[in-house]
């Protein structure tokens, strides 16, 4: 932040993405006499003295949209310096409200699928949310050296064809040799099933141009100079620190945990959902929740701040 920013006033905003059940959500263009008139984001507004997100929340919706949402959880909370304010954003999800959002502003109020073509012109801040958005809710870690790859192959087909659209080939026990030969036929079943595919950086070097992004370890993130040119960059991060880093570096979201015990580390140390919550606030980009879970504890990640669920054995047990 520099000097001219640090002595604005931030003006704190409760941001609501409304998410209906086929995934798309709800975006709003700006009123006529506003600042960035006509400019399309996600519906919300000013966070009054003495209110709560939630509450500040529930009660522009209320006003802009003429809707009463159920229980919204915590998504992203980042900063944006705009020519008229300088703005923290609080981002919370909403799966449920009743009533139809109609406008009551005389904004535009239209349902947009993240992922695809987004509505122009786009408010600045609106814009990696809608990137965001287009992360799945699971992101699986691979699991070959242990099933052997026929039975991966097949488990993975099958959770391609269940919606499966993100994973990482992590392979502790498969050398660089073995994973290059086994790499273009993940690859090539992943591309069919439309998911994107990244690496671990635990891999050599030479491989990471083959996947769609590359995974940095907590060490590789500890020691890492630039964001690695790859379309798409996640880390490994076990605390508020390493967070950070990540942050910094450009990462486009991370992997937080472990918050359970796991059979491959029993020993180590786990967060829980009270401890994932406590890194997860106010984080500045996507979080996955990683550690002994499946795919039915997704709802609770969500109210723990987490975009996902990152599996491993879950992911692939059929």
């Amino acid at each position: 932040m520099t000097a001219a920013v640090s002595l604005r006033q931030t003006v704190q905003v409760a941001v609501g993405v409304l998410v209906r059940d086929d995934g798309a959500v709800l975006l709003a263009d700006r009123p006529v006499g506003k600042p960035y008139s006509g400019y399309w984001e996600f519906p919300g507004g000013k966070i009054e003295a003495g209110e709560t997100v939630e509450a500040a929340l529930a009660r522009e919706l209320h006003e802009e949209l003429g809707i009463d949402i159920g229980p919204s959880v915590p998504w992203i909370v980042f900063e944006h310096d705009y020519p008229h304010a300088y703005v923290r954003l609080h981002f919370r999800r909403v799966f449920k409200w009743r009533g139809l959002p109609h406008p009551r502003e005389g904004q535009r109020v239209e349902y947009f699928s993240p992922g695809q073509s987004a509505p122009a012109p786009m408010l600045p801040a609106a814009i990696p949310a809608m990137r965001w958005l287009a992360l799945p809710s699971v992101y699986a870690v691979s699991n070959i050296g242990a099933m052997g790859f026929e039975k991966f192959a097949c488990r993975l087909v099958e959770a391609l064809e269940r919606g499966l659209r993100l994973l990482v080939i992590r392979e502790p026990g498969l050398s660089d040799v073995e994973l290059a030969a086994l790499a273009p036929a993940v690859i090539s079943l992943a591309r069919k099933g439309r998911a994107r595919i990244l690496v671990s950086s635990r891999h050599d070097k030479a491989m990471w141009q083959m996947f769609d992004g590359v995974h940095l370890t907590a060490r590789d993130l500890a020691h890492a100079e630039r964001r690695p040119d790859a379309s798409l960059v996640a880390a490994s991060v076990h605390d508020h620190d390493q967070l950070d880093r990540a942050r910094r570096l450009g990462c486009d979201f991370a992997v937080l945990g472990p918050v359970h015990s796991t059979p491959s580390h029993p020993e180590a140390a786990t967060l829980g959902w009270r401890g994932f919550a406590q890194i997860a606030r106010d984080t500045p980009m996507p979080l996955y929740a990683i550690g002994g879970l499946c795919a039915a504890d997704l709802e609770e990640g969500w109210r723990a701040g987490a975009h996902g669920v990152a599996l491993l054995r879950a992911a692939w047990s059929g």
